[in-house]
Formats: C-alpha cells, structure tokens, sequence
C-alpha cells in the first residue's frame, strides 16, 4: 500500500464518519448483540482471519530486508532464493486470505442486511393505517435501505478494521522500534501531519457531501411527485412547467457547483499528502542511510523501516476514526431499533376466536372514537419534523349504536367528515374504538383473528388502489391460489372481461401506478372484482 493510498484511506475515514459524542448505549449494544448470534460463528472466523492477514502485512516488509541484507553480504543464491520464495507464499497466502475474508465479510454483512430488513418490513406491515397516513414514505424507505446498510458496516467494515488495524498497528511499531527506535519516533512524529489535515479537509467534504444530499433528495421528491400520472396530471392543469424548471435546475446547478469545489478540495488534500508522504520517506531514506553507512543500520533494515512506514500509517489514521465510525453505526443501528420499538395501536390477542359460522351481522354499541395523537403512532424523524403533536384529534364518532342484521342494505349519509369512512374502517380494524365495542356475528372484533375478518368482511376503498403491476397480479392479492376462470369469471361479473380481453397482453396487462393506465371507473371495476374473488362472507 503505498503512501498516496494512505492518504485517500485517512480522507475517507474523515468523511464518512458523522462525529457524534453521544454515549454508548448499553441496551443497543445487547440488541445488536442479539442481532449478531446467529452469525458468531462467521464472526469468529472472519476477525480470526483479519488477525493472519495483519501478521503477514507486517511479516513481508521484514523478509523484503533481509533479502537485501542477504545481496549485501554476499550469500548463497539459495538464501536469497528461499527468501523470495517465502515472500511468494506469504502474498499468495494474503491473497486466499483476502478471498476467505471478504466472502465472510460479504455473508455476514448481507445476512444482517437481511435479517433487519425483513424486521423492519415485518413489523412496519403490523402498524395502524394512522402511521402510514403521517409517515414520510421516502423516510421510512431510506431506514430499509441507509439505515440498515449503515448498521451492516459495523460488522464488515469497522468491526473488523479496528481489529486488523490494531494488530497491524501494535506489531508494526514492535517491528519498527526493534529495528530503529530513532526512525520510528521520527515516523511518529510526522503523524499528525497526515491525521490533522484528514479530519479538517474530511469535515468540510461532509458538510458539502451533506448539502449535495439535501439538494439530492429535493430533486428526488420533485421529480416522484411530478413525474407520477396525477402530479404531471396536477401540473398541466395547474403547474407552471417554467417555474417547476428553474427550480429543478437551480438545484442542478448548486450538485454541480458543490461536486467541482469537492474534486478541488480533494485533489489539493490528496496532492499535499502525497508531497509530504514523499518526504516522509526521503527522511527515512536519510536517516537510515546515513546510520548505515556508519554501521549502526543494516541496508536491508533501511528498506523494511521503508515499507513498513507505508504500514504504519495505514492503521493510525483509520484508528483515529474508529470511534466515530463506531458511533456513526450505533446511531444507524439506533434509528433502526426506534422504528422496531413503535408499539401497533392496533394488535391481534394471543389466541385470537374466528368469526362464527352462519350468518353474520354487524353491530356498533355506543362507540366513541378520535383518531390518535402523532406520538402515539409515529416518529418525528419519520415526519421531519421536530416534535411530535401530543394533543389527540377532535372526536369523530360520539355515542354510535346501530344494528346491521344479515341481507341487509344499510347506507350511511351525512356530509363530508361525518365519520362516513371511520365507521368502515372500525369494521376490520384498521383503527380501534376509544369507547364501546364494535361486533361481528355477535363477537368483539378485538377479539377476532385478523385472518378471520379479512375472511369475513369485504371493503371496496374510495380511491381503488391498484398496484404498478398487471391485472391478475391485482387480483390474486385477494386469492393467490384462484384458478384463470376464476378470474374471468369476477372479472365478467365486473363488466371487465370484455375489455381485458381486448388488451394485447390480456391479464397480463401493467395497470401503471396507481392503476392510472386505466380509466377511474375501470379501477373501480377492478377493484370490486377483486372482492368477488377474495369471496368475503359479507
């Protein structure tokens, strides 16, 4: 590794490592801890595996001198030869190491991508609708995927560099003093200069790096929001395409502005370092010569205190980072966890009944209902916004009792916000009742399996949701095993078969976002088809 290397490793460790001073967690620790179990096994190998490659970083440079000494004094090509052969083995070995290494890196890394991953989707599918109707969709994606990969480096990346960084370390320096205690302060001695500037240039990279993101994201959101069918639909009715333009592009602009300064500033910290490693080596060169050549150094000593400088720094700068980059991935892990810790309002009992059989009626006694508070339901982070609101929402539902018996036609009028839609959603539990009950063939649906509802009831939403994929996909979320004249068959009691079939793709058809490739009253068909298939009892 040479010295320029080095440079790029200290500026990189500088950058990407958010300085937070916060205290170690004790209880995330044991989560991560928890987290890490199934993966020990790995875990072992690969720090073990680190520990071996350290030693042979080290045990080259050395052999690399005696070789020379071997030349100097004349001895028998065997030696040299032997020498050269030991070196080959110990980079071929450094290599298979390597391959061993990163293959373990690579399991345990993606396996705890996957096993938080899956957590989080998990548990996120188990929150009230109220989360969702708060949540920022975007925030809540990136703790899939940033958060997530930024809880994995703990383990692939910094886990395993402090341990090899400090073996490297520790023998390096035992290495260097047994050699030439004068040359190895020297070395010390020249650190900051490559650690100071690291920090200093890597903090200002950031802080560009995070305004870039900011400027990113802006863009992002602008460009989901006006390129899905109703934002550009919303735009050309109402928009004005030149002012959404120079928006876009003066965002554009700033990226660009930001990404030149960042390659000048890197290339003039990269520049300086790569001078200053030059003559941190002529020194090492001068020294050593110089004590060479008056017997108290071997030349092949000279040459090991060489290649063992590009050693030594390697590891200083990156342990000078390790604790925030330690930080940086507990507070990845920490956003994790805060999703993970968000009690559901809404939770099926340890041994749910299922709906009786027979005719079923509806029933709603003396119901009250507000919907929740923000912090009852979601983050801050996930809001973007400082605090969470604690006052509850205005009560909705006051006193409602009504008694819908099997076969019959109930319709429910009032005007906008009545509490129309609420008392459906009570119905499979999308919310709960702050007071009274609500019944489903005579039983609480609190008491009811979820299965046992979705398996009861049948809702048709007032926006007709459809997913971007094709038609049967669309209605075999309601029944994944229904047969193809199953489908036809709802889709001709929807008055859709026709049209289907009159596509080029037939059920194979992609609806589009949103189901937007098709017209609102054919969504709306679809959608009631795939309650007909879904088959609810009621």
């Amino acid at each position: 590794m040479d010295m320029e290397v080095t440079a790029w490793m200290s500026l990189h460790h500088a950058m990407n490592a958010e300085d937070d001073r916060r205290p170690f967690s004790k209880v995330t620790l044991r989560r991560i801890a928890r987290f890490a179990r199934p993966h020990r096994r790995r875990l072992a190998a690969f720090l073990g595996f680190s520990v071996v490659m350290a030693v042979v970083a080290v045990a080259t440079p050395v052999l690399a001198g005696r070789v020379v000494d071997a030349i100097v004094d004349g001895k028998a090509t065997a030696t040299v030869v032997g020498l050269a052969v030991v070196i080959a083995g110990l980079a071929l070995a450094e290599g298979g190491l390597g391959l061993a290494n990163r293959w373990l890196s690579a399991r345990i890394g993606e396996g705890l991508i996957l096993d938080l991953r899956t957590a989080v989707f998990d548990h996120v599918q188990r929150m009230p609708v109220a989360f969702f109707t708060r949540t920022r969709t975007g925030a809540l994606v990136s703790r899939l995927n940033n958060d997530v990969i930024g809880a994995q480096r703990a383990f692939s990346d910094t886990l395993s560099g402090v341990v090899s960084n400090l073996v490297t370390l520790l023998l390096t320096l035992a290495v260097m003093i047994g050699i030439s205690w004068q040359i190895t302060l020297l070395a010390l001695v020249l650190l900051p200069v490559f650690v100071l500037p690291a920090r200093r240039m890597g903090t200002r990279l950031a802080r560009l790096q995070r305004e870039a993101a900011a400027h990113d994201a802006a863009m992002s959101t602008q460009m989901t929001e006006r390129f899905s069918a109703p934002g550009a639909t919303l735009v050309k009715l109402f928009g004005r395409p030149d002012r959404e333009s120079a928006e876009f592009a003066a965002r554009a602009r700033r990226v660009r502005d930001i990404g030149v300064r960042a390659a000048m500033v890197q290339h003039v910290f990269i520049t300086a370092l790569t001078v200053v490693s030059a003559l941190a080596l002529a020194l090492v060169y001068g020294l050593g010569g110089f004590l060479s050549l008056r017997g108290q150094l071997d030349a092949g000593a000279v040459v090991s205190l060489a290649l063992l400088l590009t050693r030594l720094y390697a590891p200083l700068t990156a342990l000078a980072s390790a604790r925030v980059e330690v930080m940086s991935a507990l507070v990845s892990f920490e956003r994790v966890f805060e999703v993970l810790d968000l009690t559901p309002l809404v939770a099926e009992r340890p041994a749910p009944r299922t709906v009786p059989d027979g005719p079923v009626a509806v029933e709603f006694e003396h119901v009250r209902f507000a919907y929740p508070s923000a912090d009852k339901v979601s983050l801050a982070s996930l809001e973007e916004v400082a605090g969470l609101d604690t006052r509850g929402g205005e009560e909705v539902l006051h006193d409602v009792s009504f008694r819908a018996e099997p076969g019959q036609m109930v319709a429910l009028v009032g005007s906008s916000g009545a509490g129309k839609s609420t008392i459906a959603q009570l119905l499979p539990r999308l919310y709960d009742t702050d007071e009274g009950t609500v019944r489903l063939g005579g039983e609480d649906v609190r008491d009811l399996s979820f299965a046992s509802i979705r398996e009861t009831l049948g809702m048709v939403t007032q926006d007709g949701h459809l997913f971007h994929e094709s038609i049967r996909a669309n209605l075999l979320l309601a029944r994944p095993e229904a047969t193809e004249d199953e489908l036809w068959d709802v889709l001709r009691r929807a008055r859709l078969d026709a049209l289907i079939r009159s596509l080029p793709d037939g059920l194979d058809t992609i609806v589009g976002e949103r189901g937007y490739r098709l017209s609102g009253g054919e969504r709306q068909r679809l959608t009631i088809a795939r309650l007909l298939l879904a088959r609810p009892a009621w």
